[in-house]
């Protein structure tokens, strides 16, 4: 079942889609996070961010964790942003690929990525919704974009097995992790992790699909990144080296997770800049799609 927030004169009301497409009001909002609209938060992205009454998170997310997921995307972006900020280098580990037939060893995710689910915390207060204008960070010459799939749970957890955590994902929404790369590079090597690189924005669908339509073809799920309307590069989310419901396990062990929070799976292969050498600029329309979940699409303004 797809589902959407919405503004009416008396405030937010949750709408789930007909077969015909049409909408009508929602009384169990427990698939969108159990939460109910913040009315100030929503008032002050109106005043920061949106230009049309008509764009809404379709929820309030009241965390933030992201995940990583896909070795291919770590290779991949480790790669790109080589040959974007250190190009002499770039060409020294291609001959080393070329020769070796495998990546080079240090594109390859850190150890602790293969022995147990890995994330950092970002900022949960900065997301907009699709079709928000995104200024550019006034510190970034290195816009990038990350399309992954977002969930959020719909029941408490603790200490859960993987199953018990599957089944307490409640909707599933096209995320969108907009990051500064270049900040990122300095930022990553303090050992504390990403910070403004990553905090300033985020951005998911303006609709949500609930999970018993997603989990059963969790690892089919298809896509495409389109800058100014053309299509620059196609993902496909096959290839995690974890479930969700181990992920979400892990998170749980001893840390009490609550309805509302909401979980990001990592940048599926293809869908960053970096990796494929699409940049955004100012001017840029970025349109990201994830069949049958939502889209998500922004113009980049100075």
């Amino acid at each position: 079942m797809k589902l959407r927030r919405v503004h009416t004169g008396d405030g937010a009301v949750a709408e789930y889609q007909n077969g015909d497409g049409s909408w009508d009001t929602l009384g169990d909002n427990s698939a969108l996070g159990g939460s109910p609209f913040d009315e100030q938060w929503v008032r002050s992205v109106d005043r920061r961010h949106r230009q049309s009454s008509d764009l809404t998170l379709p929820f309030h997310p009241v965390s933030f964790r992201d995940f990583l997921l896909y070795e291919q995307h770590n290779i991949a972006a480790s790669r790109g942003l080589v040959r974007r900020f250190h190009p002499g280098q770039f060409r020294a580990t291609a001959v080393v690929e070329k020769l070796t037939g495998r990546p080079f060893p240090k594109f390859k995710p850190a150890k602790l990525f293969y022995e147990q689910p890995i994330y950092y915390m970002s900022n949960h207060l900065t997301f907009v919704p699709s079709g928000t204008p995104v200024k550019m960070p006034s510190y970034s010459r290195a816009l990038d974009y990350e399309l992954e799939i977002g969930f959020v749970l719909s029941a408490p957890l603790r200490n859960a097995s993987p199953a018990e955590a599957t089944a307490a994902i409640g909707s599933f929404v096209l995320l969108n992790d907009f990051s500064a790369r270049d900040v990122q590079r300095r930022e990553m090597g303090s050992g504390f992790g990403p910070q403004k690189s990553k905090h300033f924005g985020s951005s998911m669908s303006s609709t949500a699909v609930t999970a018993d339509e997603v989990l059963p073809r969790i690892n089919d799920l298809t896509g495409t990144v389109a800058l100014n309307g053309e299509v620059v590069s196609r993902v496909n989310s096959a290839g995690m080296q974890w479930s969700l419901g181990e992920m979400l396990a892990h998170a749980s062990r001893d840390e009490q997770l609550l309805p509302g929070e909401l979980f990001g799976t990592g940048t599926l292969p293809g869908g960053s800049g970096m990796e494929t050498g699409n940049w955004l600029s100012i001017g840029d329309t970025l349109t990201l799609t994830l069949d049958n979940i939502g889209t998500v699409e922004h113009k980049i303004i100075g």
